[in-house]
């Protein structure tokens, strides 16, 4: 009888305890979630998977560590910056260069600055200005605070600098809890050069990543992760200062996004949660728990699986689609660059920029 008893306190202890971790688990959790809306099937008119991008040819390889942007200037240099804090060139010859040695491993978005050299995203210390002579901290505050989780930045024709802060809340390190909260944090920023301010353009958007001007740069669009969308915002005529969806619904969660030589986007897509692991998305309580243990996020993060990206015309409507649909060569491709009838592919899951011919 005594054991009987010492056997069921020791369950009602278990238990007990249990519920008490899995409650102080749900009560620190690093995230206050709300659900995430996935993407209906078949809601966007697409053209079909392929497996195009397992054709590319594979440029530096063993060189570039997770090459997340790519640029060119007008000479036909192209340019990425990688995780090991470099910013290296590929010249027309063929031949690369290690160009600018930056302390940091937090480099994403690029564009070539038209006074030379390049704008940098560094997620630490905001918008970088590197040139041949030096490197130069272009914008490091706003209202305040640090601006931290630059991702993306184009300039205008009149040198502004439109650029993406994904998360004023997460960090690069730990992005992927921007998702798993589905609160937006994002902001569309400014960067007046004639003033040397920055305002705010867009805020509360879902992950706020790509930036791309129109041909005629009377819109710009910004694209948002984890809201499956990229909208649309006016800058010049009668409709100045509104705001549009130019595309949504998409199959997965739209990253970089540059304008082709014929007006339309090309836009890279990452896949954001493995299918079978999409119930996930519709747990508030299940979302705090798993927040807390990387390893479980990282079973449900499945960036690294795939790779697709889309060209979208001018108009919205989903025109290309190539895919790596395994990952067997590309992966998490992050940037789509179209320059000389070439596509060039960087992506933060590999050692190469993927060249894939369009002609």
């Amino acid at each position: 009888m005594a054991l009987k008893i010492i056997f069921k306190r020791f369950w009602i202890f278990s238990i007990g305890l249990l519920l008490a971790s899995l409650l102080q688990i749900i009560l620190f959790s690093p995230i206050s979630p709300e659900l995430l809306e996935q993407p209906p099937a078949s809601s966007v008119s697409a053209p079909p998977s392929n497996n195009q991008l397992q054709r590319v040819t594979k440029l530096g390889e063993g060189l570039l560590e997770g090459p997340e942007d790519v640029a060119a200037d007008e000479n036909g240099t192209l340019y990425t910056a990688t995780r090991d804090g470099w910013i290296r060139r590929l010249h027309t010859n063929g031949s690369w260069e290690n160009w600018k040695k930056l302390q940091s491993n937090t480099l994403l978005g690029i564009t070539t600055s038209k006074g030379g050299g390049l704008i940098v995203c560094d997620c630490d210390k905001g918008l970088l200005k590197v040139t041949e002579d030096s490197v130069s901290v272009v914008a490091s505050h706003f209202n305040g605070s640090e601006i931290r989780f630059a991702d993306d930045v184009i300039e205008a024709s009149d040198g502004s600098l439109y650029f993406s802060v994904a998360s004023t809340k997460f960090q690069l390190n730990n992005w992927y809890l921007d998702v798993l909260e589905a609160k937006p944090h994002g902001q569309l920023l400014k960067y007046d050069p004639t003033t040397g301010e920055t305002s705010i353009v867009l805020d509360g958007l879902g992950f706020a990543n790509g930036v791309a001007l129109s041909e005629e740069e009377d819109y710009l669009v910004v694209c948002e992760t984890w809201r499956f969308r990229c909208l649309k915002y006016w800058l010049k005529g009668e409709r100045k200062g509104e705001t549009d969806i130019f595309v949504e619904n998409l199959p997965a969660g739209p990253d970089n996004i540059n304008r082709a030589p014929d007006g339309s986007f090309w836009i890279a897509l990452i896949q954001l949660t493995c299918e079978e692991m999409e119930y996930v998305h519709t747990s508030k309580a299940l979302k705090k728990i798993i927040s807390n243990f990387p390893k479980l996020t990282e079973l449900i993060n499945c960036v690294r699986k795939k790779a697709t990206v889309i060209n979208v015309a001018a108009d919205g409507n989903i025109i290309k689609r190539f895919d790596d649909p395994n990952g067997t060569v590309m992966s998490f491709v992050t940037t789509a660059l179209e320059f000389e009838d070439n596509l060039y592919l960087g992506s933060l899951n590999s050692n190469f920029i993927g060249k894939l011919p369009l002609k």
